[in-house]
């Protein structure tokens, strides 16, 4: 686990809270399978779900869609923390709601919009939070400064 990890606060369990509370609302089998919550600099508490497609490239993840939300509706860019879950589907034996890291795209983007993010992930005991940059070594840029 990264040295830079640290433990949960109560705001960070709310947004976890919050992001469960989204996909069981909004859960469809091979549809709607993650929810995910971020507060924003200001305070607001976002929320978003996967949307899937048949066409999987066209498929979008909750981290980005509660993004969009965030600056559509708020005017916001600024990521203070943000989490994802997975709901699981409806075969499998263990029906906990559980925090899933972000996708490699995911990353990308959190990191794009707020450099200083925080991210809730699964450590080996437990939910944990890092630094953006601690799930994204190497970052891509565009390579136009130095």
């Amino acid at each position: 686990m990264d040295a830079r990890a640290t433990a949960l606060s109560a705001q960070d369990q709310e947004l976890i809270d919050a992001a469960c509370e989204a996909i069981k609302r909004r859960y469809r089998n091979d549809w709607q399978e993650v929810g995910a919550a971020l507060r924003s600099r200001t305070g607001q508490i976002i929320t978003g779900v996967n949307l899937d497609a048949y066409l999987g490239r066209m498929a979008v993840c909750a981290e980005a869609v509660a993004l969009g939300k965030l600056v559509t509706d708020h005017g916001e860019t600024g990521i203070d923390t943000i989490v994802a879950v997975r709901h699981p589907r409806p075969h499998e034996p263990d029906q906990t709601i559980r925090v899933v890291s972000p996708c490699g795209s995911c990353r990308e983007l959190i990191c794009d919009y707020d450099p200083d993010a925080r991210v809730i992930i699964m450590g080996e005991t437990g939910p944990v939070v890092v630094p953006i940059g601690a799930l994204l070594p190497n970052k891509y840029n565009r390579g136009t400064g130095l």
